[in-house]
């Protein structure tokens, strides 16, 4: 489990992006000046120095490549030169589905551990269950592994197989399990009944985001009734983000009318502006959305937009505060560039680089006794070369990423529920749209 939270926390870090992708670059710069071009002659100078005196003969395109990251992550956190793999894996998480198992895994005493099989899929059929503990990947120990190189493992290309050693309760052997590689579509919005509200966990902002949430809201609103629905609970924490478009129509789906969102480059003529369009998938039912330490980007635009026109009351903890949009770049048939060139802002123009969201109803989620000092906060205001937010100050940004995995637990969404229903009040909830901080 504690390992579970960390990659989580991970995430947060390294997923927080929305993204758009261009083409080609289009884009204007000054000249270098002759300084500039001596340096680069040095850079050439020292590269050569290298390539022929260093003690072992390096690999010369890792050089290149090092040489492009280090110029990139001088920037800020976010900005990066994506190789063959790297966009590779950027392609498969955008489009939400994969060549794979089927799984949602942790680590656990060093092995892969199996939080549920996903159903009607290759692991599934082939009989894996929760809470099995996977020691062996054809035949390889999992021990030494990370749980990404793990992972790594088992994905790959669809119809290959790809052998399991098994331990598992009450087995008084090892299992070993043959299972032939799918297409993984991974659900971008999980939700449920809670009696008579809907939950809707939006786990990343993918191609298939606001499909799913449509569905759901469509298949939450059948199963209770209009009538007897009190209202909807979007929980958007641990979400690292993702495309940009997508937290557009997420946010779109519950507002009627007004800005959503701007984003501002470098230039003012750079400036575009979001907005929404007529028609709220809820029927106007109250909305109260979920935030934590591990809300970012794209995740933080739908918090931003929905408190700023009070369509919803924001309960949790401070958002991560990565307010930056990151556009991919093309360099050629397999490389990309993922480049810093905007911040966004929320409808009323407040930039939330380095200070997050602050929710309505700050409600802090206790963490169990067994993760105290082990699950520290986290913020875009704590990464070494974040670029400073122009409202950000010292007390920064981010909190803890916690849920806990058993909903009787989560207080949070305890009171989410109970302020749905009206067992409980709180001058925040119902939001009161003339307190907008935007013109509608």
């Amino acid at each position: 489990m504690i390992r579970k939270v960390t990659l989580l926390a991970v995430g947060a870090l390294m997923g927080a992006t929305a993204v758009s992708a261009v083409n080609s670059f289009g884009g204007s710069a000054e000249a270098a000046g002759s300084a500039t071009y001596r340096q680069l002659a040095i850079f050439g100078n020292v590269f050569e120095r290298v390539r022929a005196q260093y003690v072992t003969p390096p690999e010369e395109d890792k050089l290149i490549e090092s040489a492009i990251n280090g110029m990139l992550t001088s920037l800020d956190p976010h900005s990066s030169y994506l190789n063959q793999e790297a966009a590779d894996d950027m392609r498969t998480q955008t489009r939400g589905e994969f060549g794979g198992l089927g799984i949602e895994v942790t680590m656990e005493d060093e092995l892969v551990k199996v939080i549920t099989p996903i159903d009607e899929t290759p692991a599934a059929r082939a009989g894996v269950l929760a809470g099995d503990l996977i020691s062996e990947i054809d035949g390889e120990p999992v021990r030494g592994l990370s749980l990404g190189e793990a992972v790594d493992k088992m994905r790959g290309p669809v119809n290959t197989s790809i052998e399991l050693t098994i331990l598992r309760e009450g087995a008084d052997a090892p299992i070993t399990v043959k299972v032939v590689r799918d297409i993984i579509a991974v659900k971008a919005v999980r939700s449920r009944v809670e009696g008579d509200v809907g939950y809707l966990r939006v786990i990343s902002f993918t191609e298939k985001t606001y499909d799913d949430l449509s569905d759901a809201i469509d298949d939450i609103t059948e199963e209770v009734g209009e009538d007897n629905l009190k209202g909807f609970v979007l929980d958007l924490r641990l979400n690292p983000g993702g495309l940009l478009d997508q937290a557009i129509s997420v946010s779109d789906a519950f507002l009627d009318r007004g800005e959503i969102v701007s984003t501002r480059g470098r230039n003012p003529e750079e400036t575009r502006r979001f907005n929404s369009r007529p028609g709220d998938l809820t029927g106007g039912k109250p909305v109260i959305v979920l935030i934590n330490g591990g809300s970012a980007s794209a995740s933080e635009i739908v918090a931003g937009a929905l408190q700023d026109h009070r369509r919803a009351t924001i309960l949790g903890t401070r958002s991560f505060g990565k307010g930056s949009v990151q556009t991919i770049i093309p360099l050629d048939s397999s490389t990309a560039l993922r480049l810093t060139t905007a911040l966004y802002y929320t409808p009323s123009g407040t930039s939330i680089q380095g200070t997050g969201i602050r929710p309505d109803i700050r409600v802090e989620q206790p963490v169990p006794e067994e993760l105290r000092g082990r699950v520290k906060p986290a913020g875009e205001s704590e990464l070494r070369g974040h670029i400073q937010g122009e409202n950000e100050d010292e007390e920064g940004s981010g909190s803890i990423a916690y849920v806990p995995p058993e909903a009787e637990d989560d207080v949070q969404l305890g009171l989410a529920l109970e302020l749905l229903r009206g067992e409980k009040t709180d001058p925040a909830f119902p939001p009161n749209p003339d307190q907008a901080a935007v013109e509608n």
